[in-house]
């Protein structure tokens, strides 16, 4: 159900070929990337249960925050393809406009590398990939 809806939300607009996302800014597809994981989280946890919305953001918490994205990229730094290693350390290495109010600096700098990830295989249509990825990040929270 998500995939379709990922699918048709890219497909709505149009895929973009490797290059061209590679020519957007790195924290572009990482605010792209991180309203794409909010909302399969979101999914995620309605489905798995009827609790108040209060209860669903407390749990939402849990896997979007920049800690536990900074510990899904390093646990799936080694499943990963150099290519998208390389977008990851793209994302980290970028320069954010403010600091973190509630994370520490390395941990904001990967989970913003993390969320450039998803946003770029948003954007070049690999959802299969963005599916598998999310899925494994939930499991990895889920895990500790």
């Amino acid at each position: 159900m998500v995939k379709e809806l990922l699918e048709n939300m890219v497909n709505g607009g149009e895929v973009k070929t490797e290059k061209e996302v590679k020519m957007m800014a790195p924290l572009t597809l990482a605010y792209m990337g991180d309203a794409v994981f909010e909302a399969f989280i979101r999914n995620y946890l309605i489905l798995t249960g009827n609790v108040s919305v209060k209860e669903l953001h407390k749990n939402a918490i849990r896997y979007v925050k920049a800690k536990a994205q900074a510990e899904i990229i390093h646990e799936l730094e080694k499943e990963l393809t150099q290519e998208e290693w390389g977008v990851v350390k793209k994302g980290r290495n970028q320069k954010s406009a403010s600091p973190p109010k509630n994370a520490d600096l390395i941990d904001y700098k990967y989970a913003t590398g993390f969320e450039t990830l998803l946003g770029y295989l948003f954007y070049t249509g690999k959802t299969d990939r963005l599916m598998e990825i999310m899925k494994k990040s939930v499991d990895i929270i889920n895990s500790n």
